[in-house]
């Protein structure tokens, strides 16, 4: 006899002109997750139901209007309220071999089997707050895309930027560290313009306080974007990069960020002596609740390549070597931390970021101050590039970059992805 299957809820009385009682019989499924319902020899088109167990337990469930002393009385006279059976033993595929239990007493697998179970024990989240969104600015009024690092620009300052700004804010991402694109005509050997109060920086700053006050705005306290040799200090005819004079200019560059209305600066030129200086400048001008994310531990790496391309600021001769961090050292990263410390720095920043997740595990254990992490354009390109090639889901590679840093020990990661991430985890997809 032909018949058809489908869900009936059993608080349905007639079904497709059926009476419940008469025209259909009840039968338990051999599967317990439901129950057969086939109608009688006598009815039209014969046609077998199916009903969901749980559907059907709904009717036992229903209160009864028993007091807990009515109800405790029932199970001790041995009538048990009905409840769903243990559920079977699932079946392992055919040819699995029978083998003893390993005599384990502890078995790391129970607390993964389910995803609650694995949230329940996660020991590293990631939100958007723990975001620090990296935005390139111009003085240009459109935006212009930056080759080396698909989906990244040059924002005009007066509109793309609150654009973008805006939309990161939408999925939780309230910090930003802005980096100028400098015409290169205000370029100078002493890069006086870091610290012209009307520069782009803090013509910026002034705009995106006054848009949106509660916005978490760090700056990029070193000349080479000022510099026309390209270097973060000012150059000596030798070649020597000099560093108590470059420190007397990044203190000028602070304060007129700090006057603009900057939360967080953050020298990232890697001088000798710089935090401390810095700090007492602050001070000095009455911005002592102005923080310093002091860039610690900045190795002279060579994942640098797209920033400096989207900024015009590669070295004009020779590299950093002489100011940034030897990638070959790990101990150095504690003389450094431990000045930063005793100099008044408020975070320490570990760049790049993936590649040095050893060093962010290093701070972390050796200062109880928050440590940040820099997911460099280079990581980001990398990253980029697989998806578009098919190599890697560019998604999941990137969310887990991110919860490898966080991993480590970053409280914040300064990240180009930090859009795209948050919208992730929003659960947004755009």
């Amino acid at each position: 006899m032909a018949s058809t299957v489908l869900n009936a809820p059993n608080s349905v009385q007639r079904i497709n002109g059926l009476d419940w009682g008469s025209d259909v019989g009840l039968k338990r499924s051999p599967n317990s997750n439901f129950l057969c319902v086939r109608t009688s020899a006598n009815v039209r088109s014969p046609r077998l139901f199916v009903v969901r167990a749980s559907e059907e337990r709904d009717a036992h469930m229903k209160k009864l209007g028993r007091s807990d002393a009515e109800c405790e009385a029932a199970v001790v006279a041995g009538n048990i309220p009905e409840a769903p059976p243990v559920p079977p033993k699932p079946a392992s595929p055919a040819g699995t071999p029978v083998v003893p239990l390993l005599p384990l007493s502890r078995r790391p697998r129970r607390n993964r089997r389910s995803p609650a179970m694995r949230a329940s024990f996660q020991e590293t989240n990631l939100s958007p707050s723990n975001f620090v969104y990296p935005l390139f600015i111009h003085e240009g009024e459109e935006d212009t895309p930056i080759g080396a690092m698909p989906g990244c620009y040059r924002l005009g300052w007066r509109h793309g930027l609150l654009e973008e700004v805006s939309k990161a804010r939408d999925v939780g991402v309230n910090s930003v560290v802005l980096f100028p694109k400098v015409p290169d005509a205000l370029k100078t050997p002493t890069g006086d313009e870091a610290y012209n109060d009307n520069g782009l920086v803090p013509r910026t700053i002034r705009l995106l306080k006054d848009k949106y006050p509660d916005l978490v705005i760090y700056t990029d306290v070193a000349l080479d974007p000022y510099s026309s040799d390209g270097h973060d200090g000012i150059v000596r005819e030798d070649g020597v990069i000099m560093n108590d004079e470059t420190v007397h200019q990044l203190c000028k560059q602070a304060v007129s960020q700090a006057r603009a209305g900057a939360d967080v600066v953050s020298p990232s030129d890697m001088m000798d002596g710089r935090v401390g200086a810095i700090r007492r400048a602050l001070d000095a001008e009455g911005f002592y609740h102005v923080s310093i994310m002091s860039y610690t531990a900045k190795y002279a790496s060579s994942f640098y390549g797209p920033f400096r391309e989207a900024l015009d600021s590669n070295p004009r001769f020779g590299d950093k070597k002489t100011y940034q961090m030897n990638p070959a050292n790990y101990r150095e990263a504690l003389i450094e931390t431990r000045e930063d410390e005793s100099e008044g720095a408020d975070i320490l920043l570990v760049k790049p970021g993936l590649p040095y997740l050893d060093i962010i595990r290093l701070l972390r254990d050796n200062s109880p101050l928050p440590i940040a992490a820099y997911q460099v354009s280079g990581e980001y390109s990398m990253i980029k590039a697989g998806g578009v090639l098919k190599m890697i889901d560019e998604e999941k590679v990137m969310m887990e970059s991110l919860m490898c840093l966080r991993r480590a020990g970053a409280d914040i990661i300064l990240t180009y992805f930090a859009l795209q991430a948050a919208r992730c985890l929003c659960g947004e997809r755009r």
